[in-house]
């Protein structure tokens, strides 16, 4: 039998403690998760344990994909991709250096003075950061010499030529002190001789930048650029085909086989041998046309370098035709328009030549570039042009010009007054130049003729 304590009831709750202070935290934690808890419902409040909504990459992914880019020919996405890398590791002065040289590159991908200087620019000031950073590293000297020397250019540089040349000098010389096996050093170094005339010496280098490491696209570079300028364009051929099996999306490459072959057929005496030569060049500019074309890049220089050779073949509408696709590229253009006054005038087309060489040396209107351009008004945007400056690269333009008007300067025109102020300007810049000075001469005379001078 149970026994029950009669002093303690099975169902009496007993005395209870009521606590003030417990009830106001209990309500506190009521509260307080009843706004947790629509917090997260309105996702004002996120795990800690979900996903960032952006992946951090890693500095290394951005190289990857500069790499990568640049192997698929697309120079500016690589540079855009380095630009990420070096923001995240700013310390990292290889990593700056490959961006310089990148940068460099994408230079001789301008088709004006302006653009190739912005470019060039922008290299030195990377390559100078990496300088500061690590001035030892022999890779760092080494694409320091490569920069220095591509912006001693002296229609980039100016009065500066001098300086850069010769610290592009002393840097090359400074990497293979650092590392004596460093191929890119002695072949960078072998470019800047043959810029100094140096030939013998450069041969010696790109020889023994060849035996150090010929895996390298810019060892092979360099070594069709030194036979180039020696006037070995079949040899040179060879080289940048080489560069190209190394590289085969780097578009430069192909422009500068093609140069080679036109080059050999304008040289030739043969007529079979000259038009195997200039379909060899239009089969290497067309195969740049192609990678641009497969990567989503619009570069007018392959199709200006059609033009050429269309224009040395003496088939001026078709370079025409080639003209005006650079010029849907790049309707803002003034050097293109230039290239399209000279096919013109090459042709005997003066009439169209006058107003695309005007857009050129001094500019246009809207107006006048849409009638050059032959543009829909509806569709292409009205543009107006600014000149080139009267520089080594423009010139061609300038005196073609002013040659053209004084032409077709007839009585009750004002064509000759605008000869005579083109070519005096062409006179004060390149007074000394006989060559030049031999074809403004005889436009100067038709001019002064009507009585009309600019001097």
């Amino acid at each position: 039998m149970i026994e029950i304590d009669n002093k303690r009831s099975l169902f009496r709750r007993g005395r209870t403690n009521s606590n003030p202070y417990r009830i106001l935290l209990l309500l506190f934690l009521i509260i307080g998760a009843f706004y947790f808890w629509l917090g997260y419902e309105r996702e004002e409040i996120v795990s800690p344990f979900a996903p960032t909504p952006t992946a951090t990459r890693l500095p290394s992914s951005f190289v990857l994909e500069a790499e990568t880019q640049f192997k698929a020919g697309n120079l500016n996405a690589a540079i855009v991709a380095y630009k990420e890398a070096a923001a995240l590791e700013p310390n990292n002065a290889e990593l700056i250096a490959e961006l310089a040289r990148i940068q460099t590159y994408y230079s001789g991908l301008s088709n004006t003075d302006a653009v190739a200087k912005e470019r060039l620019n922008a290299a030195k000031i990377s390559i100078d950061k990496a300088t500061e950073i690590d001035p030892k590293s022999s890779f760092v000297q080494a694409i320091r010499a490569f920069v220095y020397n591509w912006n001693a250019n002296p229609t980039h540089a100016g009065e500066n030529a001098g300086s850069y040349m010769a610290q592009a000098e002393q840097a090359a010389m400074t990497a293979l002190q650092l590392d004596s096996q460093n191929a890119l050093a002695l072949a960078y170094y072998a470019e800047i001789l043959i810029d100094n005339l140096k030939y013998e010496q450069a041969f010696q280098n790109i020889r023994q930048a060849l035996e150090r490491d010929s895996t390298l696209m810019d060892v092979h570079r360099v070594a069709g650029y030194v036979r180039e300028s020696s006037g070995d364009y079949e040899g040179a051929i060879e080289e940048y085909k080489k560069a190209v099996e190394i590289a085969p999306n780097f578009t430069p490459l192909y422009i500068q086989i093609g140069t080679n072959y036109r080059t050999l057929g304008l040289r030739s005496t043969n007529d079979i041998r000259q038009k195997q030569m200039y379909e060899e060049a239009l089969r290497y500019y067309e195969m740049a046309v192609n990678i641009n074309k497969r990567i989503g890049v619009e570069d007018p220089i392959p199709y200006l370098a059609i033009s050429r050779t269309y224009s040395q073949m003496g088939e001026f509408f078709v370079a025409a035709l080639n003209v005006r696709t650079a010029l849907d590229m790049r309707p803002g253009d003034p050097d293109i328009y230039g290239q399209l006054g000279l096919v013109y005038f090459r042709s005997r087309n003066y009439e169209s030549a006058i107003p695309a060489l005007k857009c050129s040396v001094y500019g246009c209107t809207a107006a006048e570039s849409c009638e050059v351009r032959r543009c829909n008004e509806e569709v292409d945007p009205p543009i107006e042009i600014t000149g080139l400056p009267l520089t080594d690269g423009s010139v061609i333009y300038y005196y073609t010009y002013g040659s053209v008007l004084a032409g077709m300067h007839r009585t009750g025109l004002d064509y000759c007054e605008r000869s005579a102020e083109v070519l005096a300007d062409v006179r004060a810049a390149f007074g000394n130049d006989n060559e030049i000075m031999a074809i403004i001469i005889p436009s100067e005379e038709i001019c002064k003729s009507f009585n009309i001078s600019g001097q």
